[in-house]
């Protein structure tokens, strides 16, 4: 579970697909894993488990790793309900949509982990496991960094195991290297992500395939109290995680939450928000209405020069962020949306219409964000995919193919999360101007690109996805 920015060796960028393969690398992934599915109620086929001992690789003799007394993940256990993740520690199963916020490099540094409504079954050791799809996509600096599609199944001990992941990452707009990339029962075993009941002093390996993936886990702590987004957690586990290159990583994981906390050589990433564990009751606050809405008033009218009215504006978001703020924000949500109010409210000021545009976007993706825990996440994703379409114009507007391509990653990867809530009509329409878009960047034809975007941020206005 390679993550934030850890070094890979670059390889030759693939091209974007063109002519007719138009719906995207992130579709295609989602479409070769459904084709995958298998019945929900199948579990697993019948074998292994019991007594029965899980082969180890080879790991490198320097590579510091725990005794085997130690380990904890060294028989085979069964899945006879796989899909049904009830390990508090581990809750993917239960979790719709989760952010996690930090920094990478000193850049700001953003995280979407999603279920996705499909599974896929996987082969090992005589096994066939029905695991979930978990969609993680990282942003670095507001920018695509890295996308994966992570297989999970819960075993009968109520451990959860990673059976694998695809992974994508980026730079400059294109995928320059998929290493990390691995899968059970082909590259090696699967990998308990964690243990049904977790003592002090368990090891296991999340990732057990040295030469493609190695991560070793020792639990430190359990036990402990945790700050959350919205107050205090109890419960929370405390591990260092060993890296092939010998470097560890101190990891936390919170009830309800799962990997809570990640650090190592001054990066963080950390849970910012994760529905249905935050959701709240009552109806959505009007301030959160104010601050969405007023974002995108000042984005389209940010080329009018009507700047008497955008500085009404921002006066009422200032205003209504107040009031917001003070009944208690996800203390990690706080300062990202405080710092993009501010970066509005001074490219306002100055007239910089690029600047208010992109300032704009970020106080609703923000906005947005706080919004999930009162809506959808199907309706919040829907708003997001809206927002990269925005960004996509501005991007094309500044000249910048690269980031336009970064752009339109994006929005595969989004629409890749709503496709089961969108009717057939209207993700053919979706899907058309995403191919578009595809198109006009293989041409390397921004205005092209540029249009279908506002054409597709037509469509998007009128969708009102199923919850």
């Amino acid at each position: 579970m390679r993550r934030h920015g850890e070094a890979t060796t670059q390889r030759s960028a693939p091209r974007r697909p063109t002519g007719a393969t138009l719906l995207g690398i992130g579709l295609a992934v989602t479409l070769v894993t459904s084709a995958c599915t298998g019945d929900p109620g199948s579990g697993a086929s019948p074998g292994g488990g019991g007594s029965e001992t899980i082969p180890q690789p080879t790991v490198p003799r320097d590579v510091p790793v725990a005794p085997e007394s130690d380990r904890v993940d060294l028989t085979l256990p069964t899945f006879s309900n796989p899909t049904n993740v009830t390990n508090p520690l581990f809750p993917v199963s239960q979790q719709e949509s989760v952010l996690l916020l930090g920094h990478v490099d000193g850049k700001p540094f953003r995280t979407e982990v999603t279920l996705l409504p499909n599974t896929r079954i996987i082969e090992w050791q005589g096994l066939r496991v029905e695991t979930l799809i978990s969609q993680y996509v990282a942003y670095l600096d507001g920018r695509i960094q890295e996308v994966a599609y992570d297989y999970y199944a819960q075993a009968d001990d109520r451990s959860v195991w990673y059976f694998g992941e695809d992974v994508f990452d980026f730079r400059d707009g294109v995928i320059v290297v998929t290493e990390g990339t691995w899968l059970a029962g082909k590259d090696g075993p699967a990998a308990m992500i964690m243990p049904g009941d977790p003592h002090v002093g368990d090891v296991y390996r999340t990732e057990n395939a040295p030469g493609f993936v190695f991560e070793e886990v020792t639990v430190k702590s359990v036990g402990e109290t945790l700050d959350g987004p919205l107050g205090p957690i109890d419960g929370g586990m405390l591990a260092d995680e060993l890296h092939s290159d010998g470097k560890v990583e101190q990891k936390i994981f919170a009830p309800g939450y799962g990997e809570f906390f990640t650090g190592g050589g001054g990066d963080v990433e950390a849970l910012a928000l994760g529905v249905p564990t935050d959701r709240l009751s009552g109806t959505l606050p009007t301030e959160l209405t104010t601050l969405s809405s007023g974002a995108l008033d000042i984005f389209e009218t940010a080329g009018l020069g009507n700047w008497k009215a955008a500085s009404a504006t921002v006066a009422d978001m200032a205003a209504d962020w107040e009031t917001y703020r003070g009944a208690g924000v996800p203390r990690l949500i706080e300062p990202r949306m405080s710092g993009a109010l501010g970066a509005l409210t001074s490219a306002v000021e100055v007239r910089s219409a690029a600047r208010v545009r992109n300032a704009a976007i970020e106080v609703a993706r923000s906005s947005f964000d706080l919004r999930l825990l009162y809506r959808p996440a199907t309706e919040i994703d829907l708003a997001r995919l809206d927002l990269w379409a925005a960004q996509l114009l501005v991007d094309a507007a500044a000249e910048g193919a690269a980031a336009v391509n970064a752009d339109a990653f994006a929005l595969d990867y989004v629409r890749d999360r709503i496709l089961h809530a969108l009717d057939s009509a209207d993700l053919t329409r979706v899907n058309v101007d995403l191919g578009a878009i595809q198109i006009a960047v293989v041409d390397e034809d921004l205005p092209a690109a540029a249009d279908a975007a506002a054409h597709l941020r037509s469509i998007l206005a009128g969708l009102q996805p199923a919850s």
